[in-house]
């Protein structure tokens, strides 16, 4: 699935202008931390070890564009256990006083796949359009470090965390 989806982000960045998303930095983000201090990663990969969910299938099967921060995002269904999953995560977090970006949004789970898409794409704010559907079955998640480079971001993984088979 990641070879596809890296081949449609340069695809369409090749046609639309912005930086496709490397291969290797494809995900989808349940919670988004910002910088936590170095002494508190034990303690932050305890509190997602003790969340619990169930395993689930995510299907995705279009493409989107977000005019307030031109990018060009795949998606699909939310299901069930993606939100829970989300909704636990962010409870724990904030519960164990960690800061979760997004306070008061709706969780749109979504994978990145072309950012500083220009204006002059054609591409307008609510865009999306189908694509092939892609099954994606997950059954787990992971605590990710990510550092900016000169070539974007850089992931390293710190724990990873099953999830329950449906």
């Amino acid at each position: 699935m990641a070879d596809r989806l890296a081949a449609i982000a340069a695809e369409a960045a090749a046609r639309l202008g912005g930086r496709a998303t490397r291969r290797d930095t494809i995900h989808l983000t349940l919670a988004f931390l910002g910088d936590v201090p170095e002494s508190r990663l034990a303690e932050l990969g305890e509190v997602a070890a003790a969340v619990r969910g169930a395993a689930f299938d995510l299907r995705l099967d279009r493409l989107g564009f977000w005019q307030h921060n031109h990018l060009l995002w795949g998606g699909g269904t939310k299901p069930a256990g993606l939100e829970a999953l989300h909704g636990a995560l962010r409870k724990a977090l904030t519960d164990a006083g960690f800061k979760v970006d997004g306070e008061g949004r709706n969780f749109a789970p979504h994978l990145t796949l072309v950012r500083k898409v220009p204006p002059s794409s054609g591409l307008e704010g609510g865009y999306e359009t189908p694509i092939t559907a892609m099954p994606w079955s997950c059954d787990r998640f992971f605590l990710v470090r990510s550092r900016l480079s000169s070539s974007g971001s850089e992931y390293l993984i710190l724990r990873e965390f099953s999830l329950a088979e449906i």
